[in-house]
């Protein structure tokens, strides 16, 4: 328990870290870039130039935050947060050593040469990794027999695992959501659009529909910068998941099978 929960807080404080980051650059970028185009706004009495200049000046950052407006840009910050967190967090969490505590393997086999039976038990009683708490759910059953022991440890490795996967999976939905915002943003953008075109009198001026173009443009990139390494990051972590579950069955069954072996023979 003490490791899940310094992982996750591990994880939490590298996810403010980079959130930090990231809105402090954004925000110098953004006010910083902002009083340069004011101030050419002013001076500038051709309005061509005037027009030019601030595009020349206007940083990327602010112009995606303007584009998409306070909506959006929060939820993909939002989003951005939750993915960063959960990223860390069970990627710290599917270390090796945190599902197989390191030497506990050997610790056990020696304790059953020994034939200290009992106090294989409250190793394993007292390890609160993933292969501790499976095998302390079958020698908890032992003395019903062997099927019994296999049962308690897989109905333990399904209880770990579908708490697991049902938070792994919410990088997933994270994944289709922010394709999701991404398409919402894209027709809202066009919607603005055509709205122009609708109301206006006579032909619009491109920059009458820009402000509709770009909100939709900037909600489809940046759901899709999201959505891309979410599901990449999902995919990999749910592989190295997987990949864990079966060592610990594959070792817990053969563990289990050792003990029983000397049982018989004492």
């Amino acid at each position: 328990m003490k490791k899940r929960f310094f992982g996750w807080i591990s994880a939490t404080l590298l996810s403010f870290l980079m959130m930090g980051i990231f809105v402090g650059t954004f925000t110098a970028v953004t006010f910083l870039d902002t009083p340069q185009v004011m101030a050419q706004d002013d001076d500038d009495d051709d309005a061509g130039s005037s027009s030019a200049a601030k595009a020349d000046d206007i940083s990327l950052l602010y112009w995606t935050w303007t584009s998409m407006g306070p909506m959006y840009s929060i939820i993909f910050l939002a989003l951005s947060f939750v993915l960063v967190a959960l990223t860390f967090k069970y990627s710290l969490a599917f270390r090796r050593d945190q599902n197989i505590t390191p030497g506990f393997v050997e610790q056990f086999e020696g304790l059953l040469n020994e034939r200290r039976f009992q106090e294989v038990y409250e190793m394993t009683k007292n390890d609160d990794s993933f292969l501790g708490q499976v095998l302390a759910a079958g020698l908890a059953k032992i003395a019903s027999g062997r099927e019994q022991a296999m049962k308690g440890m897989e109905e333990m490795t399904t209880n770990i695992s579908m708490g697991t996967e049902q938070g792994l999976s919410l990088i997933g939905l994270i994944a289709g959501t922010s394709t999701m915002v991404g398409l919402l943003g894209t027709v809202h953008g066009m919607i603005l659009s055509f709205r122009v075109i609708a109301v206006s009198t006579s032909t619009p001026k491109p920059s009458e529909l820009a402000n509709g173009i770009s909100t939709a443009m900037f909600t489809t990139i940046v759901g899709l910068m999201i959505s891309i390494p979410a599901t990449v990051v999902y995919v990999l972590l749910k592989n190295r998941y997987q990949r864990i579950v079966f060592d610990i069955g594959m070792l817990s069954e053969d563990l289990i099978g050792k003990l029983l072996a000397f049982a018989q023979k004492k």
